[in-house]
């Protein structure tokens, strides 16, 4: 089988679960020190998903190296990306930024947990259940909000760029994209490439955009893909890859930045780590490296310097 545009989940389901994944990832870091979220075990708790909820256990308290490498390894290298994301954030907001936009947001907590200017908008984009699940989870909590956060409720394989302006999304600012953990082959290749084309579109010069993307998926990455799903399901998740994700050519992220207005960067997981100064800790492996996808940054340049360049 594989996905469908009436496909919907929550954070217990499906593609919802990547995101409570994402979440416990987020978790596990903290809990060592080596990113600042202090809400991500509460929503992976609330969740309820047994097996997360023991991966958090397992890390803080499994000193005795039984866990497993492969899934250590993806919490590893998705915690780090959270990481570069945060501070790709703040350095959009010291240059000047005020308005950004987290597309298919899961249950990130960066409204509450990050340093934001005084007068930012931070927008927020998800499926109905995943914001009113996070929303009511850091109520409960007492979390406050350090920035104007406004929530929209919509699949991004619909219109949302029209909701999203009719609820103040100014496309005259420059905007500060993050697309994390999403163009990896969650949405169909005609969504994914329309989604680009409105990101640019509604880009101010001096926008900028942080994502991962994977044009294809190699047969390595296939292989340990379904290698990672199978242990999900071993510990009782129902979960199919190809339900997942779509098992197209993709078109590559950085060369359609590239080609429309965009200075493109792109890293690898160990370019990444050099990038926000922890090269060499913690290891990356030569295994989880090359199934690793590829993270890029782009700025949106004038459309007079873009035709120059």
């Amino acid at each position: 089988m594989v996905p469908t545009d009436s496909d919907t989940w929550d954070p217990t389901t499906g593609v919802g679960m990547t995101a409570t994944f994402g979440a416990a990832a987020r978790a596990v870091a903290a809990n060592k020190g080596l990113l600042n979220d202090p809400f991500a075990e509460a929503l992976v708790r609330a969740a309820g998903v047994d097996y997360f909820t023991r991966l958090i256990d397992d890390e803080r308290y499994g000193a005795d190296g039984k866990n497993d490498p492969l899934i250590s390894g993806m919490l590893q290298i998705l915690a780090l990306h959270a990481r570069f994301v945060d501070e790709f954030l703040t350095d959009a907001c010291r240059a000047g930024l005020r308005q950004a936009v987290i597309l298919a947001s899961g249950l990130d907590t960066r409204p509450y947990r990050l340093w934001w200017p005084r007068g930012t908008t931070v927008y927020e984009i998800d499926l109905p259940d995943v914001i009113d699940f996070k929303t009511q989870v850091l109520r409960d909590m007492g979390a406050k909000l350090g920035v104007n956060r406004c929530a929209l409720g919509i699949d991004l394989r619909q219109d949302w760029l029209t909701a999203l302006r009719r609820v103040g999304f100014d496309d005259a600012q420059p905007t500060v994209w993050v697309a994390e953990n999403l163009l990896v082959g969650y949405l169909p290749p005609d969504a994914q490439d329309r989604l680009l084309r409105d990101v640019t579109d509604v880009s101010a010069p001096g926008s900028r955009l942080a994502a991962d993307h994977m044009p294809t998926w190699t047969s390595m990455q296939l292989r340990e893909g379904q290698a990672f799903v199978d242990r999900w399901r071993r510990h009782g998740l129902d979960v199919d890859l190809s339900r997942l994700t779509y098992a197209a050519e993709f078109t590559s992220v950085s060369e359609f930045m590239a080609a429309n207005g965009w200075q493109v960067e792109e890293l690898t997981v160990v370019e990444l780590l050099e990038t926000i100064g922890m090269a060499g800790r913690p290891q990356v492996s030569p295994r989880h490296a090359e199934i690793s996808p590829r993270y890029v940054t782009a700025i949106r340049m004038d459309d007079r310097n873009a035709s120059n360049s």
